[in-house]
């Protein structure tokens, strides 16, 4: 198993009958030498809890690093019990299906509150999630938080949020993503971002290594090609370099493209 693996997002990787698409996650893989994959467990735009998955033992018994991203639409920070509470319930319910499969870790984004709402309440919504599963035993894996690009009242946009967002949560060993794309949206200096989140966090645990259509601070959440994006290349290497963990493309492109991406950046990191 790759030290520091770079894996590619291959969504669901699965037919709506719950049956392996083009082979899985593991074919696509193979089809662009990649050491990792970042998957959907079901509908990233639902709420239904995660059919067991057919290749669930070949995905825990393989060497590729598997990396699971929560449904989007979960925001256990809301003030909203309608959203904040199935958001908790379906968290812990992705967690368990996610170690599962094996999975190093679950990524989960900061989520947000509504613009009337005092940001304190959903930093102390994160700080009660953590705490209540906690009460159960914990999460089975990694939880792992991503900063985001844009959205007023966000918990994991600017780094001044991130430092409150760990106050509550960094007694549970919460993990952190840093998503290149989004830093720039938001406005970060990418040559000192890891280095500014490990300040506040003492970690980064995976990098979704991305390059964005839009200007720096636009807030705009858009991911564009390696080299084909506003972000200088380089810049965006550095940060694979100076991050020294996990790194996943989320990029645009076809296989052939992300095989292409995943040598640009293991030949980088072996040069590190």
């Amino acid at each position: 198993m790759a030290e520091h693996p770079i894996g590619v997002h291959v969504g669901p990787g699965l037919t709506e009958d719950n049956e392996l698409d083009a082979g899985g996650p593991l074919a696509r893989a193979a089809e662009m030498d990649a050491d990792g994959v970042q998957v959907f467990l079901g509908d990233p735009q639902g709420w239904k809890a995660p059919l067991p998955r057919p290749d669930a033992e070949d995905l825990l018994a393989s060497d590729v690093a598997v990396f699971v991203h929560a449904p989007y639409v979960l925001n256990v920070a809301s003030t909203n019990n309608r959203i904040r509470i199935p958001s908790r319930k379906n968290l812990a319910v992705h967690a368990r299906a996610s170690a599962a499969v094996g999975a190093r870790g679950m990524v989960v984004h900061g989520g947000h509150v509504l613009a009337k709402d005092d940001p304190a309440a959903g930093f102390d919504n994160w700080r009660k999630t953590f705490a209540r599963q906690a009460d159960d035993g914990g999460f089975p894996l990694p939880l792992l938080i991503e900063n985001t690009a844009g959205g007023d009242n966000a918990m994991a946009r600017e780094l001044g949020a991130v430092a409150r967002l760990w106050d509550a949560v960094g007694e549970f060993g919460a993990g952190f993503v840093l998503d290149t794309c989004h830093a720039w949206a938001a406005g970060w200096d990418l040559a000192t971002a890891v280095d500014d989140v490990r300040a506040i966090t003492g970690r980064v645990d995976l990098v979704h290594l991305n390059n964005s259509r839009d200007p720096h601070g636009s807030g705009r959440d858009r991911h564009a090609p390696l080299t084909g994006g506003e972000i200088p290349l380089e810049l965006l290497l550095e940060v694979a370099r100076a991050a020294d963990c996990p790194v996943v493309l989320e990029t645009p492109g076809d296989a052939a493209s992300h095989a292409e991406e995943v040598a640009l950046v293991r030949e980088a990191l072996r040069q590190a």
